[in-house]
């Protein structure tokens, strides 16, 4: 997992490096990585496979990144007389302190997201929840990009008239600078979640509306459907609502090839439609940078090369060869065969991997001064922030799905333990205490070395607050756990009648303890003052670098539906164990026997809407009314961790010693 600074780097400026503080941070995925270009950074060590296979129409995507932000191959596919688009499909913030740590969530990350030049862009359902975070959406980062940042179901009330209008643009009808003629489409997926100032429109009634319709029926020709959006390209997948938006094209234009790109699922894959038609999700958190190439596509403008000389082509054909589940589309749904053919690749991101595909792209060196503008921007930003503030050094990595719920190395175990130890009512400390929280609460693994303000928000970005009902007898209170997990997964959400979301829910706090020589930020930085961030410009170079082969790294091993070929640098496999909907610590008990009764305590989250209906089921008789908080409100989900690594993970501090990473042994 990584920031996005490399994205200016390969496709515009200098290196987007991604920027993590401490650590040894591994080039796989589902392992916290090293800081990729910030000063002093380690190296990845495992190359990629082969060169990438650049075809007629060439795509690198981004997905789901959450604030993880810390170009050469535009500048490569220009000497191969080839196409290249940049594209994202939402989830800007909500995961990393560079984000999150700001006010509101990405004023400043976007500033230096803002320095990739993207082609096509869309919406994700993290810049909804807050209201704050959507008008900075709609009235900063989405006139940035102009008609590129494309939200063809979301819109917005405009302060200025009252009305509903949509975010960015409706779609997107233009031709790439080799010919290629694109309607382009951004659609999220069915969101419910979001504040009330904004709405999105359900895709079973945007593909009725006039001008969808027109737009795909589009008077002049088009070559390609470009379809993006923050949606499960999996139809397949419960949330998708890619499958009602592929047949409505199709069934109108079924000779026109259609590429989708998808996100929200945090996966890699690769879906097949029919024989001209694909989609590809990218991973998360810049774990993954996505590409697909495709040739054969028909049009009388193009004016560039199909088989670009001195490279690998794309060579397979648009069929399923792998076991992957039902895609919910009609396989070979066109007519008459079909003389595209594509290839896929996912990327890990880290500054080895982009200097191996950059090869050939720059004249003398891999970092112009573009991106190390960038670079210091970031460097600055996180200073100012005080993200690098070190709270204790953690002994072990914790990890959330690679080992048994509750087994040592799974994070919540340790999660149990800090709960007990840290969420306390110094007046009912005596009592005892069931604690009842969601493990969604937690979204990333916690890596052995040292815990700082930016991990805080990598683990824990979300503000819940603790709540509780006094003196629930036991034997009602102890069910309660067992209901939740056996119900629906707690979706965070802000359509209920309990309370809206607002900036206190993603983290906006300083952190807990004082800058410390860890930190050594500039004296005159202010948190509310902005740092000097620097917007797009256009240059890009690199040098190779050596492939070398040590043993495979932890990491995803893909099967998608072209195969288990898709992984740009191998990996050896981490174990997957599925986690329950919520966990619970257990405090002040009684040295033998239990207690006739206790304080339940829970998240703001998911108490009312949650917790009391279980306790019904328990045959417990409560209401919102018997719920009030049970430590001071700031005190939250992301605030336990820090107060527990200061008060049991200071031996070793400040020189903490670091593990290698998850799918590791400690």
């Amino acid at each position: 997992m990584l920031p996005i600074k490399y994205l200016v780097v390969l496709f515009a400026v200098g290196t987007f490096a991604c920027d993590k503080c401490y650590g040894p941070r591994n080039d796989a995925a589902h392992v916290r990585h090293v800081r990729r270009a910030q000063p002093g950074a380690q190296e990845a060590t495992v190359a990629p496979r082969a060169p990438l296979e650049w075809g007629q129409l060439n795509f690198l995507h981004t997905t789901d990144t959450h604030g993880w932000l810390e170009g050469h191959m535009r500048h490569k596919a220009g000497n191969l007389g080839v196409d290249l688009l940049l594209i994202d499909t939402g989830d800007l913030h909500d995961g990393n302190g560079l984000s999150d740590a700001s006010t509101p969530n990405g004023a400043i990350s976007n500033l230096i997201f803002e320095n990739v030049d993207y082609d096509l862009l869309s919406i994700g359902n993290h810049e909804l929840y807050v209201s704050e975070v959507a008008y900075e959406t709609f009235n900063q980062f989405s006139k940035v990009y102009g008609d590129r940042y494309v939200t063809s179901n979301v819109q917005i009330i405009n302060p200025a008239t009252g009305q509903f209008e949509y975010i960015g643009s409706q779609y997107r009808y233009f031709t790439t600078d080799h010919g290629l003629r694109i309607m382009a489409f951004g659609v999220l997926y069915d969101f419910t979640g979001n504040s009330n100032v904004s709405r999105v429109i359900k895709t079973k009634d945007l593909v009725k509306q006039s001008w969808f319709l027109d737009a795909v029926k589009y008077p002049q020709p088009i070559d390609l459907f470009l379809v993006i959006g923050h949606n499960p390209i999996r139809p397949s997948v419960s949330s998708s609502t890619f499958g009602t938006l592929y047949s409505t094209i199709r069934g109108l234009r079924p000779n026109i090839p259609i590429q989708t790109f998808g996100g929200h699922t945090h996966i890699r894959d690769f879906v097949v439609y029919d024989t001209i038609s694909t989609g590809l999700e990218s991973g998360r958190y810049c774990e993954t940078l996505g590409w697909a190439s495709m040739s054969g596509i028909n049009s009388s403008t193009f004016r560039g090369n199909q088989k670009p000389r001195g490279v690998p082509n794309p060579s397979q054909k648009a069929i399923k060869v792998s076991n992957t589940t039902s895609i919910g589309a009609t396989q070979n749904s066109t007519s008459g065969p079909s003389s595209l053919v594509y290839s896929r690749r996912y990327l890990d991101w880290n500054r080895l991997t982009f200097s191996y595909h950059a090869v050939g792209s720059q004249d003398h060196t891999f970092d112009y001064h573009s991106g190390q503008r960038v670079t210091n921007d970031i460097t600055q930003a996180r200073k100012q922030l005080n993200l690098t503030t070190l709270y204790g050094c953690a002994p072990e990595t914790y990890c959330q799905s690679c080992k048994p719920f509750l087994a040592d190395g799974n994070i919540f175990n340790l999660i149990q333990t800090a709960l007990a130890a840290t969420v306390v009512n110094e007046s009912r400390a005596d009592i005892p205490r069931l604690i009842i929280v969601n493990t969604g609460h937690i979204r990333f693994d916690l890596v052995k070395g040292p815990f700082t303000f930016d991990d805080s928000f990598i683990v824990s970005p979300f503000d819940d607050a603790f709540e509780f009902i006094p003196n629930v007898p036991y034997n009602i209170a102890s069910q309660v756990l067992g209901i939740l997990n056996a119900g629906a997964f707690q979706k965070r959400s802000v359509d209920t009648e309990i309370r809206d979301l607002d900036t206190r829910d993603f983290n906006f706090n300083a952190p807990l303890i004082p800058i410390d020589a860890c930190t050594a930020p500039d004296d005159q930085m202010k948190k509310d003052s902005g740092p000097t961030l620097h917007r797009r410009t256009k240059h890009l170079t690199r040098s190779p670098l050596h492939r070398r082969a040590p043993a495979l790294n932890p990491g995803y091993v893909t099967t998608d539906d072209f195969g288990t070929n898709g992984d740009d640098t191998p990996h050896s496999a981490i174990p997957f164990y599925p986690q329950p909907n919520d966990l619970q610590a257990n405090a002040s008990f009684p040295v033998s026997g239990l207690p006739e009764t206790v304080d339940l305590v829970f998240l703001d989250f998911i108490g009312a809407n949650y917790v009391i209906p279980a306790l019904a089921k328990a045959g417990g008789n409560y209401t919102q009314q018997d719920i009030s908080y049970y430590v001071d409100k700031e005190f939250t989900t992301n605030s336990y961790l820090p107060a527990y690594a200061k008060k049991y993970w200071q031996a070793n501090v400040p020189s903490c010693p670091v593990g290698q990473g998850v799918g590791y042994d400690n």
